[in-house]
Order: C-alpha cells, then structure tokens, then sequence
C-alpha cells in the first residue's frame, strides 16, 4: 500500500494522531494536500494547516494565527477549529523530551485529551506529527498512529535528473547520459532524498563540465554522507578490480553474470536481484580483498558492517541498532553489504545476555530471507561451523563459496599482480617478469596463501631497499624460505574445513585451475602429525598439498 492509500485510509478512518517519520517535509505536506484536498483520496475535504515553533499556525492562504507559536496554544486552536481540517505540526518531537529530559507533562495531557475529543467528534479532524526523529512518550503510544513515507521512487529520482539535464540542455554542461546511463544515475541515487539527489547530481555536473554514466562515483559520495551520518555502517573506498584479485575464476564468472542484474533490463527477463554469497575458507586467501573488488566492478557503494556496534551496553538498543543498520544499507539501496568474519560477530548466542543477540540475529536472518531491496550481502567467515546451521540454508545466500589455498595457476596469477603492483616505476624495478620465474616461484610457494605471496615480495623490497639497489629472484627465494606458512601452523584447521566443505560448497576456483588435485572427502578430518619422540608434544608436518575442498560446480 503506498502513503497516499494509508494515509487516505486513516483519514477516512477518524484516526486522531497520525506520526511520520521524514526528513522530506515538504514532500510529506505535498502528499497530505494531495491527499486531504478538493478532489482527493477523502470524500470530505479537509483544510490543511502547518503548525512550527517559529510560525506558529499557518493556512493554506499563508495566513498566520496570533499566539500559536507554543505547541499548547497551537493544540488549543485546533481544537476550537470546528471545521474539517488537517493540523500538520512540524519538529514537536523537540517537545516531547529525549534520553536526557522527559516529555513536558501538561503537552502530553493535551495531546491525550485533544485525541479522545478527535476520535469522538462529530467533525474530520486529524493532527499529523512530521518530524526527522521519531520520538513518543510511552503514555502516547496507544493514541499515536505510525506512518511509513518512503523515500524517493527510481521514477521521482529520474524526473529529477531529467528536468535538470533540459534545464542545462545546450548549456556548458556535457550531457553524454544514454538511457542506460541516466538509469544507472537514478539507481544510484535511490536511498537518498530528493534534495541529496539533486546536490549529488549538481556535483556531478559541475565536477567536470559533463554527465555520464561514469558520475556514479559522484552520487556515491552523496551516499558515503548518508551512511557516516547513520553511524553503525562503514562506507568503504574502494580502488581495486575483480581482475586485481588472483584466481578464483570460478567465483569470478558467477559474479559477473548478475552484473546489472538490479536494473530494468533484467527484470525484462524476470530476474530479481541476487541475495548474496556467504564466502569462507582459509585466512588471507582474498575473501576480504573480492569483496571490495565486487562492489567496485558492479559499480555499487559498499558499506560494512561491524557486529561490535550493533551490541551496546543499553537494554533494548541492540536490536534498535540493527533494525536501523538495516534500515541504513537498505536506503543505499542497491548496494554490496560486507559483514566480515561473522561468525565471530555472533559467538556464543544467548550465553549471559539474557537472549539479546539470538534476538539480533534472528532479525537479521528474518531480513535476508524477506528482503526485496537490491542488497548484495556479501559474509565472510573463517570458521564456518560455529555458525547456526539456520544461517546456512538456502533462501539467505544464493550460494556458499569455499576459497581454498591458492592452486599453482592461482599462485602465479598472484605472483604476476604483486610483482607488477610493486615493481612498478619505482628503484626496485629490474627483475624481468618472465613466465619461467612465475612458475619457479609459484613452485616453491605450494600451500602459501595469497596474503603470504605478497609478504614474500614485500620482504623482498625491504632486503632490495637495505642495499639500495633493485630486487632480485634471490631475494624472493629468502624471503620464501624463511616463511612458515599457514598450511603447516594451521595444518589441522585447513582440513577439517576441507573437509566440511567438500559437500557444502561450491569451490571458488575453477575446474580448470584445479587440474591435478583431489578433492577433500566429508571425512578428511584432521591433517596428520609426527611425534617427535619426546613426549606428548606433536610436530605439524603441510596439509596434503594435492587436497583441494569444495564442490567442482563451474559457473
């Protein structure tokens, strides 16, 4: 149901007190004229008056009534109006008291009283509360009714974008927007005001004398204001690629065929916004790092969430936190949401907090299964098995990915972008990036993470940088050498979670990439250890370099 028909409905209804909660007032009192007025949704028509601190009563005439700039004095002449009439009184949350203050008594008596007398009358008359902060005193709650004025349509935000493309049509702004690109403009505003929509496009104008497609970033801008302001969600920046990520093709495919999958073209072909991935796998294996490359090669802002802020220490505000975190990614809408290591987030539900994060995390579930905003939730996860086995069914992640050690086709797909990243027009430069020393050195890197390879080069930097002089394959060769990797610390860890996820995820690398190894059985169980002859004490010896996990499904 839109604004129009519920509010028309409560009106019709003799509601008393109606709250919206909207920083857009002048939408909002467009809205309620259209609707209230000659002609409208009511089958009586009903005068509307605006009622602020500094104005006091005004008519739709402009016409201000004397001595109503208190907030009792201004209830006090509505209810001596005895004609059909809508009341809109602006800001009164400021009244109506915070964490800090109570509400003034006496203005809550009145507005008791004045809801009883409006319910009763014999004549339609409604106050309507409009104000950027949703704030009632619990002796309201009962006599006030909530609702919901949604925030600009993709059709507002695109008349918007049109009237100020023709308004500076053969100007000295550029237009070089096509359909398409004025389409991807107004989704990309979605989620702000019509006011943010237009200050994000005026600098997207005025940035270089020109609007195109490419301006998305500008309007992101506009949307990193929105989430700082929020506070529980981080906008991050992002100035890496899908093809600045080594391997993992497979995931990589399944990525870049729901590209533009929130725009109208793909609803032509019935396809709804994908829900997102749920990523786990081995640590520093570039679960973070294809996060970040999927919002920059979907052009989407990506915004993060940290469990931590949703929990405080206030009874009651952690579930308001999530609901206005979700609330948050949904107006940035259509987004990428990266929640990082989440299993850590919700550890331990319901142990000594009297059921609070079983309650945050329900709700949260309960949004993922239900949500019908374009946000692409992307989780990763270190430790897959401590989460419910309710997060993992389908209907909340289109599909769980399992990123493991990097293969010898990975590892030089990531030796190649690191050398070339570090060795770029700099004093280290020197070492020829030839294919021989690619394969020599994934090689020698069997059971090295991605995030290890590129430790190896900046150890290699540092010995180059010592002696002044550029880098070698010998310093790479040290570096190696000297590095225990994570496949022999964690031996144990690596596979069981292989293991796991043999049969319950799908591999992030391709079929292809993995040509010459086997794949984990759901009974891999741990890697195997030596006694080293003197007592209890167990030496890790390297997982099984052969062993991949995950599921061969090629996308």
């Amino acid at each position: 149901m839109s604004f129009r028909d519920d509010l028309a409905l409560t009106l019709r209804a003799r509601f008393p007190i109606l709250y919206v909660e909207s920083f857009e007032e002048h939408r909002v009192l467009a809205e309620i004229a259209t609707v209230s007025g000659a002609g409208g949704k009511v089958r009586t028509a009903r005068a509307v008056h605006t009622w602020s601190t500094t104005a006091g009563v005004v008519d739709q005439a402009g016409k201000q009534a004397s001595g109503t700039g208190d907030p009792r004095a201004a209830l006090e002449w509505f209810r001596r109006n005895q004609e059909p009439s809508v009341l809109v009184m602006r800001d009164l949350h400021a009244f109506l008291g915070d964490d800090r203050r109570p509400a003034d008594p006496a203005l809550v008596r009145t507005l008791r009283d004045l809801a009883s007398e409006l319910q009763a009358g014999a004549v339609a008359r409604t106050l309507i509360l409009v104000s950027p902060i949703l704030r009632i005193p619990p002796e309201l709650d009962k006599d006030i009714t909530l609702l919901d004025f949604p925030l600009p349509t993709e059709t507002e935000i695109r008349a918007v974008l049109d009237g100020m493309i023709a308004a500076n049509a053969g100007g000295r702004i550029a237009i070089a927007a096509d359909d398409v690109g004025r389409e991807r403009l107004a989704k990309a505003a979605l989620g702000l005001t019509l006011n943010e929509a237009t200050n994000a496009f005026a600098r997207a104008m005025v940035n270089d004398g020109r609007l195109g497609a490419d301006d998305v970033h500008s309007v992101m801008e506009e949307k990193r204001q929105t989430v700082r302001k929020a506070g529980l969600l981080e906008f991050e920046s992002v100035d890496i690629d899908l093809d600045d990520v080594g391997g993992l093709q497979n995931l990589k495919r399944w990525l870049r065929k729901r590209d533009g999958s929130w725009l109208a073209e793909a609803a032509e072909y019935g396809v709804s916004a994908p829900k997102g991935v749920l990523m786990t796998g081995v640590p520093g294996c570039g679960k973070s790092l294809t996060a970040k490359a999927i919002a920059a090669a979907w052009e989407l802002p990506l915004v993060r969430m940290d469990i931590g802020k949703v929990f405080s220490g206030l009874v009651g505000s952690s579930e308001q936190n999530m609901r206005t975190a979700i609330r948050t990614a949904e107006a940035t809408a259509p987004c990428v949401l990266w929640i990082d290591e989440i299993e850590k987030g919700f550890s331990g539900m319901g142990s000594g907090d009297s059921g609070t994060s079983t309650r945050v995390f329900g709700s949260f579930l309960t949004w993922m299964q239900e949500k019908t905003a374009p946000v692409f939730v992307i989780a990763t996860a270190n430790k897959v098995d401590a989460l419910p086995p309710e997060f993992l069914r389908k209907g909340r992640f289109d599909e769980i990915f399992f990123v493991d050690l990097p293969t010898a086709a990975e590892r030089r797909d990531i030796w190649e972008l690191h050398l070339h990243k570090r060795l770029r027009d700099n004093k280290a430069a020197g070492l020829g990036i030839t294919p021989q020393l690619l394969e020599a050195l994934a090689d020698l890197t069997e059971g090295y993470t991605g995030a290890e390879i590129e430790q190896a080069v900046i150890a290699g930097l540092f010995d180059a940088f010592s002696d002044r002089r550029p880098m070698t394959g010998v310093d790479l060769r040290r570096a190696i050498a000297t590095m225990v990797p994570l496949s022999v610390t964690q031996a144990e860890q690596i596979a069981a979670i292989r293991g796991w996820a043999a049969d319950r995820a799908v591999a992030a690398t391709s079929a292809e990439d993995r040509t010459g190894y086997t794949t984990a059985g759901p009974d891999a169980g741990t890697a195997p250890a030596e006694k080293d002859g003197s007592g209890p004490q167990l030496r890790l010896v390297p997982t099984d370099p052969t062993t991949r996990g995950g599921r061969t499904v090629d996308f």
